[in-house]
């Protein structure tokens, strides 16, 4: 079986995990710090901090922008469920804006359509989280235009997006979003196994979402309330979790991101056979924005039902059944049970039901062998014939 995605582990890789298992430090040691600094220097961003997932990170980002009860966050309803869920974690209310039919990301003028009914109604978000679907950017600068107008923070949902790039600039410097979170899940560009980080240009935001990652506990003297009782001593003075990342994990990403923009450009030289190869065949292949350089986590067609009958179910299980290991990014998240619970229904976001119904993701990841691909494709083509 061809998996849709595949991390890739070397020797170096496995070196410097054995060398903190031999250390004196398996979490909170010299590590994490590094990672963090590491990400903040490649991404062009004052501050970085790693937790032991993606989930974990915007949990931790909408809670140090001060997301609670009462109030709205607004996302994609093209993205893992992750990307919603954070917001009720806080206690607050979720709702979604379609996404554009070309690039799969939050639509502009539905997002600004949104915004202008909300202001009447006096429900404005208080966090806009865009999610770059596939590694390829939202429009920012538009996004960062309207939060000014409207009073709503920023967090860019950049799971599939780390080594890519809008407006020439790295994704992840925050120049147009309070915070950005990037996964470090084994499928993604790079891995830690398990694992995210936080970017931040905001010292506030980084000491609070600080706080957050350690159960709200500090030791340091001057934050704390009254005196210290000695070295030892340490106050909890907000209520937090325990999001850290192990001294392993930090260890793999640093040498995992030494080879991002190699896994990056082995993945572009994929998405341009996959372009060439797969041109005339009944499917809408992903859109690439002249403002964006994508760090093509995935790759996703749509069926094109104008040109074939044959649905994306049949689709798919013939390809599972040569052996190619699709799958689907996303199942809309307001249709799944849950959201359904809280009033959503199909039709409420008919941009992302439509491309959820004929959407299948075809392997794509670095270490994918041309064989690999032709096979692919050859099976695509028998499918589709």
């Amino acid at each position: 079986m061809i998996p849709y995605g595949r991390q890739d582990i070397n020797q170096t890789d496995i070196d410097v995990v054995v060398d903190v298992l031999r250390s004196d430090f398996l979490t909170q040691g010299p590590q994490g710090p590094l990672f963090e600094r590491a990400i903040a220097s490649y991404c062009d961003v004052k501050f970085g901090l790693a937790v032991n997932s993606a989930t974990s990170a915007i949990h931790m980002s909408c809670l140090a922008l001060g997301l609670g009860k009462n109030d709205w966050l607004w996302t994609s309803p093209n993205s893992f469920v992750a990307s919603a869920n954070c917001g009720l974690y806080c206690g607050a209310k979720v709702d979604f804006v379609d996404i554009d039919l070309k690039t799969y990301n939050m639509s502009m003028v539905e997002l600004e359509k949104k915004l202008i009914q909300a202001k009447q109604d006096n429900i404005l978000p208080k966090i806009v989280m865009p999610v770059h679907f596939a590694g390829q950017s939202c429009n920012m600068k538009k996004i960062h235009s309207l939060s000014k107008e409207y009073g709503f923070k920023v967090i860019e949902d950049a799971s599939h997006a780390i080594g890519g790039k809008y407006l020439n600039q790295s994704i992840g410097n925050c120049k147009y979003s309070d915070i950005t979170v990037f996964s470090f899940h084994p499928v993604k560009i790079i891995t830690t196994a398990e694992g995210g980080v936080a970017t931040t240009n905001s010292k506030k935001l980084y000491d609070k979402m600080g706080l957050i990652r350690n159960h709200g506990i500090t030791r340091d003297e001057a934050i704390m309330i009254g005196e210290s009782d000695g070295d030892w001593f340490y106050q909890q003075i907000d209520l937090g979790f325990n999001y850290r990342m192990t001294e392993m994990q930090a260890a793999l990403g640093i040498n995992q991101l030494k080879r991002v923009d190699v896994f990056i450009a082995k993945r572009h030289k994929l998405q341009e056979k996959y372009d060439e190869l797969l041109d005339g065949l009944p499917i809408i292949r992903p859109y690439q924005d002249k403002d964006c350089f994508s760090s093509l986590h995935l790759y996703p067609i749509q069926i094109d039902m104008n040109k074939t009958n044959k649905k994306r179910k049949k689709v798919f299980s013939e390809m599972k059944e040569r052996g190619i290991g699709v799958n689907v990014h996303y199942i809309p998240i307001h249709i799944q049970p849950y959201y359904k619970q809280l009033g959503f229904k199909y039709g409420d976001f008919p941009n992302s039901e439509s491309y959820y119904k004929n959407a299948i993701s075809l392997p794509l990841f670095h270490l994918m062998s041309l064989e690999e691909q032709n096979t692919t494709i050859k099976a695509l083509k028998e499918v589709l014939s």
